[in-house]
């Protein structure tokens, strides 16, 4: 099952989420400032190709203040925005019951984008 709906995100949209994101990535790897904020898009890209059978999980060992202040500046400077619309195509998505997979992988996508510090994929 996990297979498949990685194959009909991919189809259906995936591919493009996933492109945005490594176009934004490099952009914002370009400048020493953005390289942090950059890798973190990274990690938003690869979920965002295949979703299905990935779980975010925290890791208490990484950065501690450093990532919580990280996290701040990302919803300010764009994070709040990217999970917002996350959470708006989630809603849309578990109108049908045929879309609710869908949505809960946009919730997923959601949450990862709005504190992305300190998260790690598993899966």
């Amino acid at each position: 099952m996990k297979l498949l709906g990685n194959i009909i995100w991919f189809l259906f949209g995936g591919v493009c989420i996933f492109l945005e994101y490594l176009v934004s990535s490099f952009l914002l790897c370009l400048t020493i400032i953005g390289i942090p904020f950059g890798i973190q898009t990274f990690k938003l890209a690869w979920v965002a190709l295949w979703p299905f059978g990935k779980t975010i999980e925290t890791n208490p060992q990484t950065g501690g203040c450093l990532s919580t202040v990280m996290n701040v500046l990302w919803i300010f400077l764009g994070g709040i925005w990217i999970a917002l619309s996350h959470l708006f195509f989630g809603l849309l998505f578990c109108i049908t019951v045929v879309g609710i997979p869908f949505g809960l992988q946009h919730f997923k996508l959601a949450g990862l984008a709005l504190t992305p510090f300190g998260k790690e994929i598993k899966g």
